[in-house]
């Protein structure tokens, strides 16, 4: 298992990440904007069936890799650090979006093919890939036990945090749409926090040494 100190600052990290603009977040934002909550919730049930076609194939590749290639800890770890700062760059760069401004979308989809578009947004979203080749290494340590399991064990909490954070925000995607849209200061307020806990965890991510 893996201990509560380094759970929690991977909750954290994926707390910050999964508010990182991405093609999930916009699909949701703009069907539950568009089409109401159950378009949205039914968009959030096909994006968390990526998440964990992801979890599955990404934890028994990372058993393997990091079993059999002893630098892969270290080349792992570089793609994660500057795919960290990439994501803090992107959410303070001139003229950056906030993740409530969507376009309108008049034309509203079946059930079928929101869970399916939500499906393959995730799965066909290599940023998510990254994310776990890249992150997940950082707080497993064959100490803990076997990688696969710590692999899982980051995966599922992964999947209850993104759920949890997406759910909120297919019920009030449009009402904070509307608090963003006539309180802007408080946009960089949120893209600032979001670049500095980003930066931060890439500092970490860097300085951090193989298990």
């Amino acid at each position: 298992m893996i201990p509560l100190h380094e759970l929690l600052l991977f909750i954290l990290a994926a707390l910050v990440l999964v508010i990182s603009p991405g093609p999930n977040m916009i699909y949701l934002i703009s069907k539950s904007i568009t089409q109401g909550k159950k378009s949205g919730f039914i968009s959030l049930a096909g994006v968390v069936c990526g998440f964990l076609f992801h979890i599955i194939m990404v934890s028994f590749g990372l058993t393997a890799v990091l079993l059999a290639v002893p630098m892969a800890y270290t080349v792992l770890k570089t793609i994660g650090t500057v795919y960290l700062l990439y994501l803090a760059y992107q959410a303070v760069k001139p003229n950056s979006k906030n993740i409530f401004e969507v376009e309108e979308n008049t034309v509203n989809d079946g059930p079928k093919k929101l869970f399916t578009i939500g499906f393959l947004t995730n799965v066909l979203n290599p940023k998510v890939a990254v994310f776990y080749l890249s992150f997940f290494p950082q707080f497993i340590n064959p100490k803990y036990g076997s990688v696969l399991s710590q692999s899982l064990e980051l995966g599922v909490v992964q999947v209850l945090v993104s759920f949890s954070v997406n759910f909120l925000i297919v019920l009030t995607a449009a009402k904070v749409a509307v608090f963003f849209s006539n309180n802007p200061g408080w946009i960089k307020i949120q893209k600032w926090f979001m670049a500095g806990v980003l930066t931060y965890l890439a500092i970490k991510m860097a300085l951090s040494k193989a298990k």
